[in-house]
């Protein structure tokens, strides 16, 4: 049958035939995508992935085989593809999509991106990053037979954070530190407290602020001791001491001062505390044969086997931190190593942690496998569901080659609705309150070894972005760092208020009048030689939209709208600078002095299923 092709799809071909895009994920979704996008025919793949093939994925994952476990998932994924369309350039990358050389300048080279994820912090960070780029992205994702394709594209659709996603799980943070019932409890501490204070950013005193609450203070205050011990032991990451140290420290000192609160057992069983050359003298073996215990993640490892990945994963970071230490730039800011779940070393660290702590408590242990899905928080998949998916995502990448957003879907794959398999609606403009889309985006370069935040605020924000005399608050993902009554991080570094290359700061105009939309600033390393700040477009204030302004209700206590109720405050009488949810990008939110507040966030993924802390 000979087949005859309109001008339309001529123009697509050629489209896609020159198209140079980006696909995030090389797993579920990923390897169906990638399969298409090469039997298609663009003209230049580059894939993204940062995990390694394990035998579970092989069920679905059919780009991988049996040999290929324990190898660069974006690798193996390029040389399988490449069979299938040699004239197709693949590029791979076996890294972190968060990775600093995956800038925003990076992603403008797109046409386009693909986002074949599984956990809901990456897809946030695509999001924002292709919305800062303005390139078209089309985020999919599946859940068991489940399954959702929707086109992103700034200024014309929905964006990912346009709708509120599943809200966090909490837990107590006494339940964390000091009485866990559950595996997840013990899975938490490991990853969120443990692997934080060693390895990542220890919590500091407002953290861990406790209220007025006389018996929580008491145990706060010794958590307070707890962290400033674990500082003192991770001054010693690389020496022989350190494993025994920092097993002594948390498996045995930490639990016998919990079962000296008699008080805390009288209706559970109390913690057992483990001695570390006790436990070294039974894992001989196990010690010996760790190598085999990391190939079997499937499987539930012993305690003396838990011993031995604990022993390993410690060594592994800490030869990370010191070679991270040593190429670190003279002033800056220590290096940290944070949890990530295709991250190997910091996974087998919490596996291990999390299990010796389990053991220790009466908990059941986890496999690491399992661990590294309730740590993760990942999504599980369907060969046929990740297969559909990754079919409807190519058909709607042609309607945004093309330019067609006006016909682009936001496509469902319900198999048991009793309508139909496929549903589909028109693609949702951009939510007004949206915190991501709704911003105003724009760059600058920093010299992040000499910038401070003082620089930023006056020399950008009040000078190049036309603030002048405005009130406004400046916040970054951890959190407020300056307001009209916040001024004490002004003469710090950036790099010291947790900002690093490639980050973002949120400009939240807090005036009643006419105020700016919200301005997220993408933050760009660079070498200067005169003033530590550099806007990108020098001597030209842009120009940010306003906020819309919103009708204020007519005030009113029931006698012909004259007047509100005696002693009711009217709208002018309100706090000047109150906030409400569509002000603040950041998940994390202003704490202000001596404030009560019930939530101490330890680990905040904003929404992935990550975990946040309550004070009880």
């Amino acid at each position: 049958m000979e087949l005859h092709l309109t001008a339309d799809h001529e123009f697509t071909l050629t489209q896609v035939s020159q198209a140079r895009v980006l696909m995030v994920g090389a797993g579920g979704i990923g390897c169906e995508l990638l399969k298409n996008i090469a039997m298609i025919g663009f003209g230049e793949v580059h894939i993204v992935d940062l995990d390694t093939i394990d035998l579970s994925n092989l069920n679905r994952q059919f780009l991988f085989r049996h040999e290929h476990i324990g190898k660069s998932k974006a690798l193996v994924a390029k040389e399988a593809a490449q069979v299938f369309n040699p004239n197709v350039k693949i590029v791979a990358h076996h890294a972190n999509i968060k990775d600093a050389q995956f800038h925003v300048e990076w992603f403008k080279s797109f046409k386009l991106v693909f986002n074949a994820l599984d956990n809901l912090e990456a897809r946030r960070h695509v999001n924002r990053m292709c919305l800062a780029a303005d390139v078209p992205l089309i985020e999919s994702g599946t859940t068991g037979f489940n399954g959702q394709v929707q086109v992103i594209k700034k200024g014309v659709t929905a964006c990912y954070d346009c709708t509120t996603k599943e809200a966090p799980k909490t837990f107590p943070v006494c339940t964390i530190r000091s009485t866990p019932s559950q595996p997840i409890h013990c899975i938490v501490w490991g990853k969120s407290y443990l692997l934080n204070e060693i390895f990542g950013t220890s919590e500091d005193q407002a953290t861990l602020d406790s209220g007025v609450d006389e018996d929580n203070a008491t145990e706060i205050a010794e958590l307070k001791k707890e962290a400033e011990a674990l500082r003192m032991i991770r001054e010693s990451v690389g020496t022989e001491q350190f494993p025994q140290m920092l097993f002594d420290k948390v498996f045995n000192t930490d639990i016998n001062r919990l079962r000296s609160m008699k008080d805390m057992w009288k209706s559970r069983e109390p913690p057992k505390p483990l001695d570390y050359k006790e436990l070294t003298v039974k894992a001989a073996q196990a010690l010996a044969s760790k190598d085999e215990i990391l190939k079997d993640g499937q499987r539930i490892w012993s305690l003396e086997e838990n011993l031995a990945v604990f022993i390993d994963s410690l060594e592994r970071l800490s030869k990370r931190m010191l070679k991270l230490i040593a190429e670190c730039a003279e002033g800056a800011r220590k290096p940290t190593i944070t949890f990530d779940k295709d991250d190997e070393d910091t996974l087998d660290f919490v596996a291990a942690s999390a299990n010796i702590r389990s053991h220790i408590f009466g908990i059941e242990a986890k496999s690491r496998f399992d661990i590294k899905q309730m740590a993760g928080n990942i999504i599980p998949a369907i060969a046929t569901t990740n297969a559909i998916v990754a079919g409807l995502s190519v058909l709607e990448s042609f309607k945004v080659l093309r330019g067609d957003y006006d016909k682009a879907k936001e496509v469902f794959l319900t198999p048991f609705a009793p309508q139909r398999l496929l549903g589909t609606d028109r693609s949702r403009p951009p939510n007004p309150d949206c915190p991501v889309c709704g911003a105003y985006n724009t760059s600058v370069q920093v010299d992040l070894s000499r910038a401070t935040l003082n620089d930023l605020v006056e020399d950008f924000v009040k000078l190049q972005l036309g603030y002048g005399e405005k009130e406004f608050a400046v916040n970054s993902d951890a959190g407020l760092l300056y307001d009209p009554d916040e001024t004490d991080n002004l003469g710090k570094s950036l790099g010291d208020l947790g900002i690093k290359e490639n980050g973002f700061v949120t400009i939240v105009d807090e005036d009643d009048e006419d105020p700016f939309i919200n301005v997220v600033i993408n933050i760009q390393e660079a070498k200067l030689a005169d003033k530590p700040i550099k806007g990108l477009e020098v001597d030209r204030v842009p120009a940010i939209p306003h906020k819309p302004k919103k009708a204020l209700p007519v005030e009113s206590n029931g006698v012909n709208g004259k007047r509100a109720v005696d002693g009711e405050a009217s709208a002018k009488d309100l706090k000047k600078r109150r906030r409400t949810d569509d002000d603040v990008i950041s998940p994390a939110v202003k704490k202000s002095k001596g404030e009560n507040d019930d939530i101490v966030v330890i680990d905040d993924d904003a929404g992935t299923g990550a975990i946040e802390i309550l004070d009880d």
